[in-house]
């Protein structure tokens, strides 16, 4: 079965051209299994990682010393009630937002200690996001959308144009590519979200409720390309939800309540 996407676009030509060429992060960002804590073959460690917020000059805590391993090829659902800080930790992992304290190692390397320009250059290798409102610009069409990462890759015209097309094809979508978002259905805008999410072939892709705009039959076709992209392609995937249905699709099932985890 094929590893990558890039493996299914069956491209004949060097292997640069299979998988986009990583960022360049300077030594100090880097870290290697032989860290103290660090745990053989896990692709995210967090490490007593607090996070607050401060409102009216009170401080609010949110996150209170989260220990959390993950290993490469996992599935993992975060649940818990609102507020109980499950997209925070999503956001710090995925290199949106930084924390009070600790460590967050991913893919060998530490992201709180990157500069912001490194940060957007390691998001863009790194990361696939799904959102819960798809986030799809409405000017552009499915492709479009799904080939907006490739704009600050390297890649040529006719590379950028083999991914997106092969992407489309994974979410099953090619019969749609020239299609605006006005004219796909809730499902549908999901997918070429999915489609944008891993059209660079990111290490991890990260959820936010993927499922909670949409009706059941949707839902459940949004798990199901989920589930194939884990099993067929070997994406890790960390995915936040309120749905017991959406997060038993999971290998790991995590729950955070008042700021810690269990």
């Amino acid at each position: 079965m094929p590893k990558t996407l890039a493996e299914v676009e069956n491209v004949s030509t060097s292997n640069h051209r299979d998988r986009i060429e990583a960022p360049v992060l300077s030594n100090v960002a880097s870290t290697s299994n032989d860290r103290k804590g660090i745990t053989p073959n896990a692709l995210i460690e967090v490490e007593n990682v607090s996070k607050s917020y401060h409102r009216n000059g009170l401080r609010i805590p949110v996150l209170e010393k989260i220990n959390l391993s993950v290993p490469e090829g996992e599935f993992l659902a975060l649940m818990g009630p609102s507020g109980s800080g499950k997209s925070t930790l999503l956001n710090l992992i995925a290199g949106i937002d930084r924390p009070d304290a600790g460590n967050i190692i991913v893919a060998n390397d530490d992201v709180t200690r990157l500069s912001e320009s490194q940060m957007a250059d390691w998001r863009a290798h790194h990361i696939g996001f799904i959102f819960q409102f798809y986030n799809l610009i409405p000017v552009l069409t499915a492709y479009e959308n799904v080939e907006l990462p490739l704009l600050l890759t390297k890649l040529s015209k006719k590379e950028r144009d083999e991914h997106v097309k092969t992407a489309l094809s994974v979410v099953g979508l090619s019969d749609r590519m020239k299609h605006y978002p006005k004219q796909l259905s809730g499902g549908q805008q999901q997918r070429v979200a999915i489609a944008r999410a891993i059209v660079a072939d990111p290490t991890l892709i990260v959820a936010d409720e993927p499922t909670g705009d949409l009706d059941k039959v949707s839902a459940t076709e949004i798990l199901t390309l989920l589930e194939r992209l884990n099993r067929e392609f070997n994406k890790s995937i960390i995915m936040v939800t309120h749905d017991q249905r959406a997060a038993d699709k999971a290998h790991t099932i995590r729950h955070l309540d008042k700021g810690e985890l269990q």
